[in-house]
């Protein structure tokens, strides 16, 4: 995979209520549009925890697909199913608590594919990313409405 270390910048912008443009840093991407359920947001376009989810589940399977190229095994088809289990925390927090991937490759199988299976998931940047937790720093900087400075 052409995947390098670095970081990269995502850009979220507030369109309105919960809907946000998603713009990604390399400008060949179309904007991404985010939303909220309803009665929050509109629901019309995916949220937060359904891109999670989205992103696990094509993580392993372009990484399953990967394998399978690399080890000269035919993937004729490959489909997932990903379920999210949310649930509340002690503090009656919404938590996204479980991710199950079902993946159904179309294989012949042979020792090939098996050996694929064993160690495809551990090539998967975001799976395992998400399994051993991401550090994550958050700011928040103010802008006055008035006159557009950052409070610092």
């Amino acid at each position: 995979m052409s995947i390098e270390e670095g970081e990269f910048v995502t850009r979220i912008t507030r369109e309105e209520r919960y809907r946000f443009r998603i713009d990604f840093p390399s400008g060949k991407l179309p904007p991404l549009l985010m939303d909220e359920p309803e009665p929050l947001g509109e629901g019309k376009h995916p949220n937060a925890g359904s891109l999670l989810a989205a992103a696990v589940g094509n993580c392993l399977c372009a990484s399953l697909v990967f394998c399978m190229e690399k080890a000269k095994e035919e993937v004729k088809d490959l489909c997932a199913e990903v379920e999210t289990t949310l649930e509340r925390n002690e503090s009656n927090r919404l938590r996204i608590k479980h991710i199950s991937v079902k993946m159904f490759p179309h294989t012949e199988g042979g020792p090939r594919f098996e050996r694929c299976r064993e160690v495809f998931e551990d090539f998967c940047i975001v799976t395992q990313s998400v399994k051993e937790g991401i550090d994550i720093d958050v700011e928040v900087f103010p802008v006055r409405p008035k006159d557009g400075k950052q409070e610092k």
